[in-house]
């Protein structure tokens, strides 16, 4: 184990749970399990590239813990039916009990299915995830919510349950291609965006070196946005107020992410980073907040190398009309409105149900006629 390792509660009650932050964490995940465990054994659920990369690492920290593991294919499209029921029937076979443990190792889309696994499995049984991406360690696998794919839409069957720990080793950071790094950090400027300019401008000058793998960076940027997340998940739990601000720019990334058939074309933290633009543009436009809030963060993201326009996204997309019905299939449609997250300017986000549809219209049309 190396330096210091935070620890952020998620506080809710008898499903409380603590997200531990740190170099060196997968070394000693039998030390941090264990106390967890009824019996001796856990069922890992992982993709064929985690596994390489990080599961005998993992069996190697568990130690005299028995380990039965399934990888299944990387990539958003495991986030469906087949893979959802090959993993369940897997864990069924592999006898798991409602007093197990199953462990999450992998990003957003393995914490996603391997959570919504334990939910459903012989009613619930707890999980613990082990998040291999910076998008997963500040995001996905803090807050409960769990799910697969739907060929209407993304994430719209699922449940919240929470898991038991989050284990976030900074160090498997390290071998995330740049790309995917990047990705992830769509989400970390996300929370700067919707509730702390000071660790927005803390990010604009901290956020090459982060990028070029500083670690104590990377492990500020991900304790700042789990504790941002979990005080938001504290007051609400289930997304009826408050956490839907965490879906800043989310409306336009799940549309562009279906328009791109939730493809390597563009990954979840890449929309998550053009749907920010656009929704500060939008704010902007309805005159919510000035003109130097969305040029402040088209600025910063590219400054990182990041997608910030419909342009950047390689291939063809469908026009405005059709991306403004995948908007209306989304989750955070409220009696038929688009909600929408804005913004009176950097760290000031609010929950938007009355937006002019034809503002968003305007908004597609011309980012549409830029590419």
């Amino acid at each position: 184990m190396t330096g210091r390792v935070d620890c952020v509660r998620v506080d809710l009650g008898p499903r409380s749970y603590e997200v531990r932050i740190g170099e060196g964490l997968l070394a000693r995940a039998g030390e941090e399990i264990a106390p967890l465990l009824a019996r001796p054994r856990v069922a890992v659920l992982t993709d064929e590239t985690v596994a390489a990369l990080h599961l005998p690492a993992l069996r190697a920290g568990l130690g005299g813990i028995e380990v039965t593991a399934l990888a299944l294919p990387p990539g958003e499209a495991t986030k469906g039916w087949a893979e959802f029921s090959r993993a369940v029937d897997w864990l069924l076979a592999a006898k798991v009990e409602r007093r197990d443990i199953i462990v999450a190792l992998g990003g957003g889309v393995i914490g996603d299915l391997a959570g919504f696994a334990a939910a459903v499995l012989r009613r619930g049984v707890r999980f613990v995830q082990i998040p291999t991406t910076l998008l997963a360690q500040v995001d996905s696998s803090v807050g409960g919510k769990t799910g697969i794919n739907s060929v209407h839409g993304k994430n719209l069957i699922g449940a919240f349950h929470q898991p038991a720990l989050v284990l976030a080793d900074i160090a498997v950071l390290a071998t995330l291609p740049a790309r995917d790094f990047l990705s992830g950090y769509g989400e970390v400027v996300k929370y700067g965006l919707l509730g702390d300019e000071a660790f927005f401008a803390w990010l604009e000058a901290a956020g090459p070196a982060l990028a070029a793998g500083d670690v104590a960076a990377r492990q500020e940027a991900v304790r700042r946005s789990v504790a941002m997340k979990a005080r938001i998940v504290e007051r609400d739990e289930t997304e009826a107020g408050d956490r839907a601000l965490l879906n800043l720019g989310h409306t336009f990334c799940h549309a562009l992410e279906k328009a791109t058939g939730y493809s390597a074309r563009l990954l979840h933290g890449e929309g998550v980073a053009i749907g920010c633009a656009l929704a500060f543009e939008l704010s902007q436009r309805l005159g919510l907040c000035s003109q130097e809030a969305p040029s402040r963060v088209r600025a910063h993201l590219r400054a990182m190398g990041m997608k910030v326009d419909l342009a950047d996204i390689p291939g063809d997309l469908p026009g405005p009309e059709a991306l403004l019905s995948f908007m209306a299939q989304d989750k955070k449609v409220v009696d038929g409105r688009l909600r929408f997250i804005l913004a009176r300017g950097i760290g000031e986000a609010f929950v938007a149900d009355d937006v002019p549809g034809d503002a968003v219209m305007r908004l597609l049309a011309d980012a549409c006629a830029e590419r």
